[in-house]
C-alpha cells in the first residue's frame, strides 16, 4: 500500500491530439483540408468541440482527486489551438500555461508541453530541429523543457513525435533513427552537466517498445516505463491499427528515476472507446473516421499517464519499480 499523500505526486499525460486544427489557413501549410471549404469542411463549431473534448479527455486522466502536473501533446497545430484549450475550455480556469515548438512539417503540427502552473515552474525551454537528407520532408521539432517542482527537483523533460511508418518501416525507420539519436544528443548535453539530471522523454514514437528505435533510446540510460502498460477497460495499446492493438506513445526516464515511478498506465475510461465494429472488442473513439468527423470523438490515440514521487524520502511500497 502506498504510504503517500496526493501532494507527493506528479502526474504525466502523453497525448496524440488526432489532428488538433484550427480552421484558418496557415501559409504556406498543407493545412487547407482543415478549413471550412476543405475536405474535412472543418468549421468553427467543429473546432471548438474538438478541443473542449480533448480538454475533457486531459482532465479525466487522474481521477476525481488530482490534476495532471504536465502534459506532452502530439499533432497540435499552432499557439491559436493551445491558447484555446488551455485558455477557452475546461482548462481555462486550472492554471494551466504552454510551451510549443514551431517546426518545419509540411502539415504544420508540433509538439507542445502543458504543465500546471501550481506544479511546475519552467526554467528554460528550446525546441531542437533534428536534420536528415529529405529536406522536402522536413522532421518535426524537438521540444526541451527545463522546469522546477515544489519538492526542489529540477525536470528535464523532452517531447519528441516521430516519424510515421509512412513510405515503409524499413525507409522511414532511418528517419527516426535520425530522431532518436538526435535525442540521445540533448540527453548527454543535460547529462555533461549533470550526471545526475533527472530526465523524462515523452511522445509518440510511432514505434513500439520492442523496435530499434525504443531500444536505442533504452540503450541509453533510458527505462521504458510504459512498455507494459496497459489499461482498465480493456485497452492493451495506446493505439489500434487493423484490429490489434499496440503502444507507440511512450514515457521513458532516467535509470535514476525507476524507484520512484508509482504507476504506468494508458488511460482508456469507457467515454474514450467505441465498439470495433470490423474487428471485434473496442478502440479508441476518434475524431474522424476517414473523412467523416464524429462530435463526440476525441483522438485515435489513447492517453498515457505515469505517476512519479516528487518526494524520496517518503516510503513507497508496491511501486512499479516492484512490478
Amino acid at each position: 500500500m502506498l504510504k503517500i499523500f496526493l501532494a507527493s505526486i506528479l502526474t504525466l499525460v502523453q497525448l496524440n491530439c488526432e489532428n488538433l486544427f484550427d480552421c484558418s489557413h496557415d501559409e504556406g501549410k498543407k493545412d487547407t483540408e482543415f478549413t471550412a471549404e476543405g475536405k474535412r469542411h472543418w468549421t468553427k463549431q467543429k473546432y471548438w468541440q474538438k478541443t473542449e473534448n480533448i480538454a475533457k479527455e486531459l482532465i479525466g486522466c487522474c481521477g476525481k482527486d488530482t490534476l495532471p502536473d504536465l502534459i506532452t501533446l502530439c499533432e497540435v497545430e499552432n499557439d491559436s489551438v493551445m491558447e484555446r484549450l488551455t485558455r477557452r475550455t475546461a482548462m481555462g480556469q486550472l492554471g494551466y500555461r504552454y510551451i510549443m515548438t514551431n517546426s518545419r512539417d509540411e502539415r504544420g503540427i508540433d509538439v507542445a508541453i502543458i504543465y500546471n502552473t501550481m506544479s511546475f515552474r519552467p526554467i528554460c525551454h528550446k525546441s531542437i530541429r533534428p536534420v536528415d537528407n529529405h529536406p522536402e520532408h522536413p522532421l518535426r521539432d524537438i521540444l526541451y523543457v527545463c522546469g522546477s517542482v515544489a519538492s526542489g527537483d529540477t525536470l528535464h523533460v523532452v517531447a519528441v513525435h516521430a516519424p510515421s511508418k509512412f513510405g515503409g518501416e524499413k525507409k522511414s525507420l532511418k528517419r527516426r533513427m535520425v530522431v532518436m539519436e538526435k535525442t540521445v544528443e540533448i540527453i548527454d548535453s543535460i547529462r555533461h552537466t549533470n550526471r545526475d539530471a533527472k530526465i523524462i522523454i515523452a511522445g509518440d514514437f510511432n514505434d513500439t517498445a520492442d523496435s530499434k528505435a525504443m531500444t536505442y533510446l533504452e540503450g541509453h540510460g533510458l527505462v521504458n516505463v510504459t512498455k507494459h502498460a496497459c489499461g482498465k477497460h480493456g485497452a492493451q495499446g495506446s493505439y489500434k491499427y487493423k484490429g490489434k492493438w499496440e503502444s507507440i506513445d511512450h514515457i521513458l526516464i532516467g535509470e535514476n528515476m525507476r524507484h520512484r515511478v508509482i504507476t504506468a498506465d494508458i488511460y482508456d475510461n469507457p467515454f474514450l472507446l467505441s465498439k470495433d465494429k470490423k474487428y471485434g472488442g473496442y478502440k479508441p473513439y476518434r475524431s474522424f473516421n476517414g473523412f467523416r468527423y464524429a462530435p463526440d470523438g476525441y483522438s485515435d490515440h489513447l492517453p498515457v499517464v505515469i505517476k512519479y514521487l516528487k518526494t524520496p524520502s517518503i516510503k513507497n511500497e508496491g511501486t512499479f519499480d516492484k512490478q
